[in-house]
């Protein structure tokens, strides 16, 4: 069974940090690209960033570029999400996903392929 367990959200205040981890277990780590999404109250989940197998490649959405980190331990089977400069836009649920697909990066914005998505975790930023 596969299961991908966030961690890491909480609440911090406006321009500080927090990273967020996502474990995978019940499938082979490597053979899959990973990513994160987010989900504000009242709005549609929408993606954050995305890494390649290797860990040699990431994109990111233009809202969290130059602000947030995404990398991966394959040794580990986890991908994790540093996030630096949080301001209110960024309060959300962050969810992990997993895609087998070879599908460029860059698609997981408009057509994602996920194959399994995590539960979520809190993330509130307070101004």
């Amino acid at each position: 069974q596969v299961q991908l367990a966030e961690s890491g959200g909480g609440l911090v205040q406006a321009g500080g940090s927090l990273r967020l981890s996502c474990a995978a277990s019940g499938l082979t780590f490597s053979n899959y690209a990973m990513g994160w999404f987010r989900q504000a109250p009242g709005k549609e989940r929408e993606f954050a960033a995305a890494i390649s197998r290797s860990g040699a490649n990431a994109f990111y959405a233009d809202s969290v570029k130059g602000r947030f980190t995404i990398s991966r331990d394959n040794g580990k089977n986890t991908v994790y999400l540093q996030m630096n400069g949080l301001n209110a836009e960024d309060t959300a649920v962050y969810y992990c996903a997993a895609d087998s697909s070879w599908r460029s990066l860059s698609r997981w914005v408009s057509s994602p392929n996920i194959d399994y998505w995590g539960q979520g975790t809190q993330v509130t930023v307070s101004s």
